[in-house]
């Protein structure tokens, strides 16, 4: 059953989105030569204090961190660790969400630490980001779940990648509804797989963490002995990015993004919804 939000509920939400942007404020300016990714887990730490609110990544399944730190060819769900040294030249996905009076927020981001980034990563980053906002945008009144994957896929599949061939769209792993759960139904392909239907309606109240992730060659993961680290098994590098979106009466709402997604939006031709929290 997909978790229907009242606008209350939809507020409560909001502020824990606004602590996960904090989060990712905080952890991109620390994501430094030099840094370990356990130095970026403490950060996170701090931030959450400092809002009163509460991890919801740590001990998820017995998760040992407070946020994902997924270097180069690491997909998602890198443990943050002090043998983990941020070099120049790396690209680094930080995942992270916070709990805000049992309303969960959840969003990730691909930074690039240092300088030096040969361009195909560059262009990395931005096809997957902009492939989130183009599922984002499908947030509408009377759409379906696939057409939210399909606007992912499509935006991904139309762009060029430097060198030829296409980009991977990681298979195993999607979005995800969210509300008083991290992890919610329904899950959500970054594709169309047509054997899995047109899913649920979408409609206001409806919430959904979107997120693809989308390496320079296979779309193929493995995950390492720590039962968590997930890489590609060509061990080509990859980017992923991740908002919690809320659909409402007025529009669509990113819940984790510092103005609500408007300007983004507006790029898009699409009016975000009211920030409830003004």
């Amino acid at each position: 059953m997909v978790q229907i939000k009242s606008p209350e509920q939809i507020a409560k939400m909001r502020e824990a989105g606004l602590v996960v942007a904090a989060i990712h404020a905080a952890t991109r300016e620390a994501a430094v030569p030099g840094a370990t990714t356990k130095d970026l887990d403490e950060v996170a730490r701090k931030v959450l204090a400092e809002h009163n609110a509460k991890p919801n990544f740590l001990g998820y399944g017995g998760f040992p961190a407070t946020i994902c730190t997924s270097v180069n060819e690491v997909v998602v769900h890198g443990i943050p660790s002090d043998d983990v040294v941020l070099k120049d030249g790396d690209v680094i996905s930080i995942d992270c969400g916070a709990i805000i009076d049992g309303w969960h927020g959840d969003a990730a981001f691909t930074a690039f630490v240092g300088s030096g980034h040969a361009p195909e990563l560059v262009e990395l980053s931005r096809v997957t980001e902009e492939s989130m906002w183009a599922g984002i945008a499908a947030m509408k009144q009377g759409n379906r779940l696939v057409d939210v994957s399909r606007a992912i896929e499509t935006y991904i599949r139309r762009q060029p990648k430097p060198g030829g061939g296409k980009y991977g769209i990681i298979e195993d792993y999607g979005g995800h509804g969210i509300g008083t759960e991290m992890h919610m139904d329904p899950h959500l392909l970054n594709y169309v797989d047509r054997r899995r239907g047109k899913g649920p309606k979408l409609v206001p109240g409806f919430c959904l963490a979107i997120e693809p992730m989308v390496s320079l060659g296979t779309p193929k993961t493995e995950v390492l002995q720590d039962d968590w680290t997930v890489i590609t098994t060509d061990g080509t590098w990859s980017s992923h990015w991740e908002h919690s979106v809320a659909l409402t009466e007025e529009g669509p709402l990113v819940l984790t993004s510092p103005d609500g997604g408007k300007a983004k939006l507006a790029e898009l031709g699409i009016v975000a919804a009211p920030d409830p929290l003004g």
